[in-house]
């Protein structure tokens, strides 16, 4: 999605611009032929790159100039201006970057510089450093991001990805967004092409099922005759997995859930021949799936027990903002309101009345799958506890992603957080500290995520538990604000939620 930021108006960096337009900390578009190519100056280094995130296509004109790197308006993705390297998920590809030439006091950008190369990797890992055999369970953002970034460390060894999923790791936000809504297509899904997996020599494994983990033994067990898989070094990143609700008729043939690839694609067919659907459940995954059932022409109602969609994570003003935007789009919402039955054809309410209803979909929230790590005796509290390196209480074995439990450096506080963006920094984290060697990495990222109803997206930086007071900047009616979280006059953990 998105696109090359080149415009007609925007200057040609060949025949050069004035070096006092780009002051230090400045950033400057223009274009090379017909690529984009952003000029940004730190001191006396003036550096071109690549204009447009390889994520999604994000303008970094209009990011964040921090250091020797450049972060994406939209989701935050990193680069470096010295290489252009992706440093942080959720880019995994690097922007090119090109040579500048400082003359007369002028900047011009010349050639094209060839990418760096692939870190060496060790022909023979030093025993007790880095390690021969690594196993990643889970093929999901933590999963796929550690792998990528090991093979991209140049780590040599012997790498297996298992998957209990039949399709390779791919872009699951999408599954309630554009690919859902059907605007954007089934080969945009994929993180990567499957040719990837055997250029990279990660054994990726689909279908396959973990029976369990022998941490004493450095083994992992896999069901039916899959045998058994050795390890150095483990990580866990199981994710986790819908909560089917004890609403009599939840299982039935016309009730759908969201998790997977496959749950998409049912659920795509399944409304090509609805005309009506409910959604129980007004988070961020029943409202995003309300929005693209919209696009796709169904009346959709929404069923809640909350008195405002998302009011518990987003507060109130930005709960009424996100019901009149469905409400615009001809979401009905029923707040305040439970499920009595699930029946054919209809969905009975405790309140008395019934929907009509050819579809259900349930997005009433997940659980962390835990089970591995509690049968491998695991220290488990609502999660998998890691410490601050993602390693879990058995060493050599780390934790990722949804399940992961881990200390937050600017409160103390534990958290378990399930945004896609905080999976794959702490896959890449993970990664980092398998290795072994040198010094280890600690996840100090700030958890960040978004959501995109209609024409309007909400970027969400940090995390609280609770809160007293909100403070707004900007207009939330004209959805154009920042509003910002705070308890006992501080904000926990620099959170806020953009419009």
């Amino acid at each position: 999605m998105g696109g090359d930021h080149a415009t007609a108006d925007s200057p040609d960096l060949t025949g050069g611009v004035a070096l006092s337009e780009l002051p230090d900390g400045g950033m400057l578009a223009g274009h090379v032929g017909e690529e984009a190519v952003l000029l940004a100056r730190r001191g006396e280094e003036v550096f071109a790159i690549g204009a447009s995130c390889t994520h999604y296509g994000g303008p970094l004109a209009e990011g964040l100039l921090v250091d020797e790197t450049v972060r994406c308006p939209w989701h935050h993705a990193c680069f470096s201006l010295r290489t252009g390297e992706a440093l942080r998920a959720p880019a995994f590809d690097p922007v090119p970057c090109w040579r500048v030439e400082q003359r007369d006091g002028r900047l011009f950008v010349r050639e094209k510089l060839a990418p760096p190369a692939r870190r060496p990797a060790s022909a023979q890992p030093a025993a007790g450093v880095e390690p021969g055999r690594i196993v990643i369970v889970g093929g999901g953002a933590a999963g796929f991001a550690a792998a990528e970034m090991l093979r991209r460390e140049g780590y040599a060894g012997s790498l297996t990805l298992l998957s209990a999923e039949d399709a390779a790791p791919y872009d699951r936000p999408n599954l309630s967004k554009d690919y859902l809504a059907g605007t954007a297509s089934e080969d945009w899904i994929p993180l990567r092409p499957e040719s990837f997996y055997a250029e990279q020599a990660i054994d990726l494994r689909l279908g396959a099922t973990v029976a369990g983990i022998d941490p004493a033994g450095r083994r992992v067990v896999l069901a039916g005759s899959g045998g058994e898989l050795p390890f150095d070094r483990l990580l866990l990143a199981t994710g986790a997995e819908p909560v089917r609700p004890p609403i009599p008729g939840a299982d039935g043939p016309q009730v759908r859930m969201l998790r997977s690839l496959r749950d998409s694609r049912a659920l795509i067919e399944a409304a090509k021949a609805a005309q009506r659907a409910v959604l129980i459940g007004a988070g961020f995954i029943g409202l995003e799936v309300a929005a693209s059932l919209r696009a796709r022409g169904l009346v959709v109602h929404v069923v809640a027990p909350e008195r405002l969609p998302l009011e518990r994570v987003l507060g109130p003003e930005l709960g009424a903002l996100v019901r009149r935007l469905h409400e615009e789009q001809g979401v009905v919402f029923h707040l305040e309101e439970g499920v009595a039955a699930i029946e054919p054809g209809r969905v009975r309410l405790k309140g008395g009345g019934s929907l009509d209803a050819e579809l259900v979909v349930l997005g009433t929230g997940v659980r962390p799958r835990t089970e591995l790590a509690e049968r491998a005796g695991l220290a488990v509290d609502h999660g998998v506890l890691v410490d601050e390196y993602l390693e879990t209480s058995a060493p050599g074995i780390f934790a990722a992603g949804d399940i992961a439990r881990w200390p937050d450096p600017h409160t103390g506080e534990r958290l378990r957080i399930e945004h896609w963006v905080v999976a794959e920094r702490q896959g890449q984290t993970a990664a980092l500290n398998m290795l072994g060697g040198g010094g280890r990495a600690r996840f100090t990222a700030a958890p960040f995520f978004w959501s995109r109803h209609y024409d309007t997206s909400i970027g969400y930086v940090g995390h609280a538990q609770r809160w007293d007071a909100t403070e707004i900047e900007g207009d939330i009616g004209a959805r154009d604000a920042v509003v910002r979280y705070r308890q006992g006059g501080q904000a926990p953990r620099g959170r806020d939620g953009r419009t």
